[in-house]
């Protein structure tokens, strides 16, 4: 929110001394009189508001307001509206986050603010940030008759699909800023969005849809392309269960630590130093053949067999159709596949009421069914009903990303992505004066870090090679969905975002250290190492090795 608040005198003089603790203690109203207040918004309805200290849980003492908007009865005959909660710190920074959810949405996460730098403990409400979260206007828990397709039945209704995608936000935000100011009693100075996933996707369409309504955005393994990379889900399972007919024995740990050492030792020397890190992942992508690793004989435990260097070549080649066409993206090889969160996702959950299925073919399966297909497709809520609407995707007939029909006029691709994700031109979000930081894992078994890398170097063609002034974009290798993978995986991207906004110092590169928790580099734990702006690689020059001082960004 571009407010004249902080152009003023008096907001310069206070933060300027105040720093980023600076607070504004005293509140215009009592929470207890959230409420009974008229904000003058027709459909706003406050279920509760209550004074929460902090605790153990809970960072800060502060005013926890529930309520919700919009609501409506759907085609599908179903109530809906967008359920939300705000959380209004005693000692106000005088700044606002708006937490983009993941997944599937349909639950309302505690408004804390994740900032996605690897320490559970800080948050942007522990800062004293207001926070609001929602369910982007559908109960998740709404059809428990569907079983695992549940949480994808608001699939069934045309505008619950365009809530989910983009209009929620759009509608939500003005609404809590307005609770947010009437509150305070003074204007925000600065507003964020943030988040990953699925809420990484958020971030990059409300950079287009409502370019003026965030000062910064921070966007984590964006999956701004959902619809093409669920049809992704179809290709992998197809892909694995024509290794042995069951996708959780198509590859042992074993096999995917094998092809994770094998890219290692292929690659890892290539940004100057053999550390495990495959900075340099250009390099990998053109050097890296898996076809190395065939058996030339049955029985071999050190390489793979024909088919299951068949399924990982195609996989990481990306679905097509049956005229050669590309129905989404390339993906990079790179150490993270022998980690837990990439078989977790593809292959083997430890989950028993889902048959121990992988994720894209429980959640995954129903969103492409009932979400990213036009019309929506019913499927059965069983593990074993999932998984055969995968195994019988059809990529020429059942692609419906792109076709609008007379019920549902918004395609998937249309309210899922950005306005401009092929082509992307941010102009009114740069001309807003808008700053954007992007990350995202190389490892990430969702959503394709190629796709990403793509989109950001149209991006900078399309602004002249200048799209450093307001967007920065950082891979970070070895990292997977998220934290946790054999990556330096802590960093404070949101840090350098603030900077940015509101100091205008533009983010070089980022200092990355291992979480404590890592189980999959505990030898790392303890080292520095720099993400780069990309395409910049970090190259060791030389000096001590666990030290980030010893590379450069080139």
């Amino acid at each position: 929110m571009r407010s004249i608040w902080r152009n003023s005198v008096a907001f310069a003089t206070l933060f300027a001394a105040a720093g980023l603790a600076g607070t504004v203690t005293a509140q215009a109203m009592d929470c207890a009189d959230i409420a009974g207040h008229d904000f003058g918004i027709a459909d706003l309805v406050i279920a509760e508001a209550l004074a929460e200290a902090a605790g153990e849980n809970v960072p800060v003492d502060h005013c926890l307001v529930r309520g919700h908007i919009a609501e409506r009865t759907g085609i599908d005959g179903n109530t809906y509206r967008i359920r939300f909660e705000l959380r209004l710190p005693d000692e106000w920074n005088g700044r606002f986050v708006h937490q983009f959810n993941g997944g599937n949405d349909g639950a309302v996460v505690p408004a804390m603010g994740n900032l996605m730098n690897g320490d559970p403990a800080d948050s942007a409400l522990a800062r004293n940030y207001a926070v609001v979260s929602s369910d982007a206007g559908h109960d998740g828990e709404a059809h428990p008759e569907a079983g695992l397709a549940g949480g994808a039945r608001f699939g069934f209704d045309p505008q619950a699909r365009s809530d989910y995608g983009y209009a929620a936000i759009i509608k939500l935000n003005p609404v809590a800023t307005k609770i947010v100011e009437d509150y305070y009693g003074e204007d925000i100075a600065y507003s964020y969005g943030v988040g990953g996933s699925n809420g990484g996707r958020h971030a990059l369409v409300q950079a287009t849809r409502s370019p003026e309504a965030f000062d910064g955005i921070l966007a984590g393994y964006p999956g701004f392309n959902l619809p093409r990379a669920a049809v992704q889900h179809a290709w992998d399972v197809q892909s694995f269960h024509a290794v042995n007919g069951d996708i959780r024995k198509a590859f042992t740990p074993e096999d995917l630590q094998l092809v994770g050492d094998a890219v290692v030792a292929a690659c890892d020397g290539f940004d100057g130093l053999e550390d495990g890190i495959i900075a340099d992942s250009a390099a990998c992508q053109a050097s890296f053949d898996i076809a190395a690793l065939t058996c030339e004989a049955a029985g071999s435990n050190a390489c793979l067999s024909p088919e299951q260097v068949e399924a990982l070549r195609r996989i990481h080649a990306g679905p097509t159709n049956s005229a050669g066409e590309k129905l989404y993206t390339n993906w990079a090889w790179d150490r993270g596949i022998a980690s837990g969160d990439w078989r977790f996702w593809k292959l083997e959950s430890p989950i028993p009421p889902w048959d121990n299925l992988p994720l894209i073919a429980t959640m995954g399966a129903s969103s492409l069914a009932a979400i990213f297909s036009n019309p929506p497709v019913e499927v059965g809520g069983d593990p074993a009903a999932l998984l055969q609407f995968l195994l019988d995707y059809d990529f020429d007939a059942d692609v419906t990303i792109d076709a609008p029909d007379a019920t549902f006029a918004e395609s998937p691709m249309d309210f899922m992505a950005p306005t401009d994700t092929d082509d992307p031109f941010m102009a009114e979000f740069h001309q807003a004066g808008g700053k954007l930081i992007v990350f995202h894992g190389v490892s990430d078994p969702v959503f394709s870090v190629m796709d990403t890398m793509a989109w950001y170097e149209k991006l900078d063609a399309n602004h002249d090679g200048k799209a450093r002034d307001f967007v920065t974009f950082y891979t970070v290798p070895g990292m997977g969905h998220g934290s946790g993978s054999p990556a330096t995986d802590k960093f404070a991207a949101f840090d350098a975002l603030v900077d940015w906004v509101e100091n205008g110092t533009r983010p070089e590169h980022l200092v990355a250290e291992v979480t404590p928790d890592n189980q999959y580099v505990p030898d790392m734990i303890g080292i520095t190492r720099k993400l780069c702006p990309y395409p910049a690689v970090p190259r060791y020059k030389g000096g001590e090795e666990a030290s980030h001082e010893s590379f450069a960004c080139e």
